[in-house]
This record gives structure tokens, C-alpha cells and sequence, in this order.
């Protein structure tokens, strides 16, 4: 299951320029869903997690003709918080704390799972009707060992609330943490880091401090410190001061860091510092244990 291009030594190698700042270059493990592909960036076999961050999926951009469309049957979660963000198209939230909630571009919907809570992910029928598109970002972030058992939780940020701020010309949202002077008004749980930039070719971009921080290239391409970052790849860089970024095309980018919480195991939907937890999660789920989405009771996916 590695996912990881070449190694920072391996690319060190072949020029003459430092690239300490690169610890590896990985690239995605892709699936198709029917036309609809998700690429998967973390976890890999050789980086579990970046910061609090333990999963990184980019689903899209996918086409849908009319009466078809994302359908995601209830779940279960436990030991994280989910982060959900749209380049293009809606999704529709409902969860068993009652959350009915609709994501549009820019939002995010930030679902704090804890102790267990269930969700779906649906559309809601005025987009099905039509010919409509859907890209966009789903993320889970590790709670600290202390808020694992929280209670579950659900917020929704619209786009209008989102920080953004001019850096040298680079149009920057933060979505999570403080960076460039701005803080968002997102929820955090330890420290931690999400950003959105937008480049145009030629533009150089400063990556704010971070214990650990790594780059996505959701669309475009990027050089920094004698390595090429393609479309879809995302660079784990070191916490070295000064590490930059240049756009070698229109490029859009997601940011995501902050400090390590541990050790954390993960099997399906679930996320936990103890694999007996997450084992009493799989049998409660089998035996109808977890809380059901409100609205949506009737279908379910099994473990």
C-alpha cells in the first residue's frame, strides 16, 4: 500500500540543491466507484498521519446525469471529527444528533464523532433532478486521547465566515488554526492547521510554521526546493523556517498540519488510541448499538 513517489533522499540525489525540507512525496491509492473516482492520501503504509490529521480523501470531480448522484448509507464513527469541504457541487448531511445540514462550495462541516455517532451523505432531490458535478475534500482529524469519549458533536461554517487573506499576491483561506495573521473560527481540539491557496503560475507562496505540515495539489503543479509536486501528489515537508512553494501553472492547494497526538489505530470507519476500543465499536455497531441518523433510520451500511 505505499503510496510514496520517491523519498526525499532519492530526489537529493539527482540535484545539486538542498531538499531537506522534503521529507517524501506521495501520491495517491485511487478508486473507482462507478465514474466516480476518490483518491486516498493518508493513511499509507509509510505516513500514518500528518499532524492530527489521519485521513485525506479527494473525491472528484465526478459528473452525475440527472437521478444519479453521491448516496452514502449511514455509518458509524468514533475517535475523530470529520472535516468536509467542496470545491463544486452540494452534499447533504443528516447525523443522529439531528444535524440536517446542506454543504455548498467554501463551507465546512465539521462533525465530531467521539464516542460513536452515525451519519449519511446524500443529495438532496432539486440536485438530483438535474445534470450536476460534485469536488471536493473529506478529512478526519484524531481526537486527543481525552476527547475521544467526548460527547458527539455537529458545526457548520459558511464560506462567508472563513478567514482569507492576500499573501504576495496568493489568495489564502484558512479554514483551520491561525496562519498569516488570521485565525479561523473553526473548532479545535489540539493544534492544527488547514489551509486553502490559489496560485497563478509563477506565484511563490511561504508555507507558515508547523511541527508537521504537508501539501496538496489538488489541481496544477508545483516546484519547491528542487523537486516537482504534481497534480494529486502531496509533499510531507519538515518544520525547517523558510520552505516556499512555487506554482509552475494555475494551481490550487490544500494545507493541512499541526502536532502529532500519538499512536492511532484505524479499521473501517473507526479511529482510536485502543484496539479493544475500536473492537467494542465493531460489535456495537453489528449488534445496533449506535444512535440512528434522524430522518434517515431505515438503511444502513453493515460492517
Amino acid at each position: 500500500m505505499s503510496n510514496v513517489l520517491e523519498s526525499a533522499e532519492q530526489r537529493c540525489d539527482a540535484i545539486e540543491a538542498p531538499c531537506s525540507a522534503i521529507e517524501a512525496i506521495l501520491s495517491p491509492r485511487v478508486t473507482d466507484l462507478g465514474g466516480f473516482s476518490v483518491r486516498r492520501l493518508l493513511p499509507t503504509a509509510k505516513r500514518r498521519m500528518v499532524g492530527p490529521w489521519i485521513f485525506f480523501d479527494d473525491m472528484g470531480p465526478a459528473d452525475f446525469p440527472a437521478g444519479e448522484g453521491i448516496n452514502v448509507r449511514p455509518h458509524p464513527h468514533i475517535g475523530i471529527a470529520t472535516v468536509t469541504y467542496l470545491f463544486e457541487g452540494e452534499i447533504l448531511h443528516r447525523d443522529s444528533v439531528g444535524s440536517f445540514q446542506a454543504i455548498r462550495p467554501g463551507d465546512i462541516n465539521l462533525m465530531v464523532a467521539g464516542r460513536g455517532i452515525t451519519h449519511s451523505e446524500r443529495e438532496r432531490r432539486e440536485i438530483t433532478e438535474t445534470d450536476h458535478r460534485l469536488h471536493g475534500l473529506q478529512l478526519w482529524l484524531a481526537l486527543p486521547e481525552d476527547q475521544e469519549e467526548s460527547e458527539p458533536d455537529f458545526h457548520h461554517y459558511p464560506s462567508d465566515g472563513i478567514p482569507a487573506v492576500e499573501v504576495n499576491g496568493v489568495p489564502v483561506r484558512v479554514m483551520m488554526g491561525s496562519a498569516y495573521g488570521v485565525t479561523s473560527p473553526v473548532r479545535q481540539f489540539s493544534e492544527t492547521l488547514y489551509l486553502e491557496a490559489t496560485l497563478k503560475a509563477g506565484q511563490t507562496l511561504a508555507l507558515p510554521d508547523a511541527t508537521e505540515r504537508a501539501v496538496y495539489v489538488a489541481q496544477g503543479a508545483l516546484s519547491a526546493h528542487g523537486s516537482e509536486l504534481p497534480t494529486h501528489s502531496m509533499t510531507v515537508f519538515t518544520p525547517e523556517p523558510g520552505v516556499a512553494i512555487t506554482a509552475t501553472e494555475a494551481t490550487r492547494i490544500a494545507l493541512i498540519g499541526g502536532e502529532p497526538l500519538g499512536k492511532r489505530f484505524i479499521e473501517w470507519n473507526f479511529v482510536s488510541s485502543s484496539k479493544a476500543r475500536i473492537e467494542q465499536a465493531k460489535e456495537d455497531w453489528r449488534a445496533g448499538r449506535f444512535a440512528r441518523v434522524v430522518g434517515d433510520e431505515r438503511d444502513f451500511i453493515p460492517y
